[in-house]
């Protein structure tokens, strides 16, 4: 797909490129572990080549941003060379509280001063202070001919996701506002839009009539690693399953584009959402590992959980009837992202062996740690008897000249591209469909960590074959 900035319908002056980039939060942990090292990869790209303007409380000078600057593209893998040299000339500052008008009236002049008309606002703070700076961005006039990036969570139910959006609004029309998920800014997720639509072979077995049930699991070995309090307000349901998998979910359900462009993605998308029928308290399983209780900022009594199982339908003409499996967690047996889309048996059964084997041909998408697509299909053993295997056919998608998330997304923002980003409506439609279960949901079962999770989860994946556990990365 080519670049939607060239793509649009209709263009306006949302879409003119980037003259520069103000991220307020600059000196946060966001900043230091993934937008330096991002900005100087964009740097290296060719990619960069405008002011960038830190924003933060923090009594710093331009002379300690960079510093720190510096510092973070170190830490994190980058070279002391003429890309960091650049970035750190491109850096300037300002200082002062978000909720202070003098804080805005210092970045106007700083603007000024570089000539900047269309600036793009990356707003790396919490959402409690999305309103804060929207507000001090309106009344000042720093959003005419701009963008505004904002990082999930988008709210964390409905209503608060539409109360963030009518705080976006004020300010930016749908257009100028970049919804940023990390997520959708790696390889291997976009690896399946392309892989689903660049393969004419697919599109004929793609539906409800040769796909028994598709599972996706992103498991983690690790727990909250001190993130206790955050947590406590997220769980697995809302930090996951509502964004990052049903992104996933979204790829692999929605139509074909009517056109190329961010706009006719964006409605397929959405209209996955739609379709998606509304969760109930029997279509979840929570969990939550043992020991999470004692981690700081976890209330003695929680109930937040730290695994999410749900048994979804999209009641669509194309999967009407198709279970979609999705299963998240933390302290699980293994770190990895995995789809296993399963087709139907053969309806006539020629080879007995084959009716045996416990799993049908199925199309697998390795997420992570090493991204890979295998096709399962069963191939006859040597000798008289017909009898087989079922193999993988198997391409390694992983490469080196991959490119990090922030380093994609931001540049998408800096050009105006809006390929990568998600919708209001996406966003409001995939809340409503766990809307009733963030609530009305059965209590957290405690499960072993180093194991699958609870296994009552067990109930949801009985009627089709169980659970597929990825295999740790090297294993076979």
């Amino acid at each position: 797909m080519e670049s939607t900035a060239t793509q649009s319908p209709a263009s306006s002056t949302y879409d003119a490129p980037a003259d520069a980039l103000v991220f307020f939060g600059a000196s946060g942990d966001l900043a230091r572990k993934q937008i330096f090292p991002a900005l100087h990869a964009m740097v290296a790209a060719g990619e960069l080549a405008v002011p960038v303007v830190g924003v933060a409380h923090s009594q710093w000078t331009v002379a300690d941003l960079r510093t720190r600057a510096r510092e973070s593209v170190l830490e994190h893998g980058g070279a002391d060379d003429a890309h960091l040299a650049t970035l750190l000339s491109l850096l300037d500052y300002v200082d002062g509280d978000y909720a202070d008008s003098a804080t805005f009236d210092r970045l106007r002049d700083a603007l000024s001063a570089h000539q900047v008309t269309h600036p793009v606002h990356y707003l790396a703070i919490p959402p409690a202070l999305f309103e804060t700076v929207i507000d001090g961005l309106r009344t000042h006039n720093l959003h005419l001919g701009g963008r505004v990036v904002v990082e999930k969570p988008f709210g964390r139910d409905t209503a608060s996701a539409q109360e963030l959006d009518d705080v976006l609004s004020r300010a930016f029309p749908d257009p100028a506002v970049y919804r940023i998920d990390h997520y959708l800014g790696k390889d291997e997720i976009m690896n399946l839009l392309y892989f689903r639509f660049a393969n004419s072979f697919l599109e004929p077995v793609w539906n409800r009539h040769y796909i028994d049930h598709i599972q996706i699991t992103l498991a983690e070995d690790f727990g909250v690693q001190g993130r206790g309090s955050f947590y406590e307000s997220a769980g697995a349901l809302r930090d996951v399953i509502q964004n990052h998998i049903f992104q996933i979910v979204a790829l692999l359900a929605m139509e074909p584009p009517a056109y190329q462009g961010y706009d006719a993605v964006q409605v397929a998308k959405e209209a996955v959402f739609r379709s998606m029928r509304p969760l109930r308290r029997d279509d979840v399983v929570r969990g939550q590992f043992v020991g999470y209780r004692d981690e700081v900022g976890v209330a003695a009594d929680s109930d937040v959980e730290t695994f999410a199982a749900v048994r979804l339908h999209i009641d669509s003409w194309r999967w009407a009837g198709v279970p979609w499996l999705l299963r998240t967690g933390k302290m699980l047996a293994t770190t990895a992202g995995e789809v296993v889309v399963y087709f139907k048996r053969p309806p006539q059964t020629l080879f007995d062996d084959a009716q045996d084997d416990k799993q049908p041909n199925y199309l697998r998408f390795r997420l992570s740690p090493v991204s890979r697509i295998a096709l399962a299909a069963r191939v006859k053993t040597p000798g008289e008897e017909f009898t087989g295997s079922q193999q993988e056919l198997m391409i390694q998608t992983e490469s080196p000249l991959e490119r990090a998330p922030y380093e994609r997304l931001l540049a998408g923002a800096m050009a105006a591209d809006r390929a990568l980003f998600t919708s209001r409506g996406s966003v409001e439609a995939a809340w409503r469909v766990v809307e009733h279960v963030l609530t009305e949901h059965h209590a957290a079962i405690a499960y072993e960590p180093g194991s699958w999770g609870p296994s009552q989860a067990d109930r949801l994946a009985a009627a089709s074959g169980g659970w597929h556990d990825p295999l740790p990365d090297g294993a076979t």
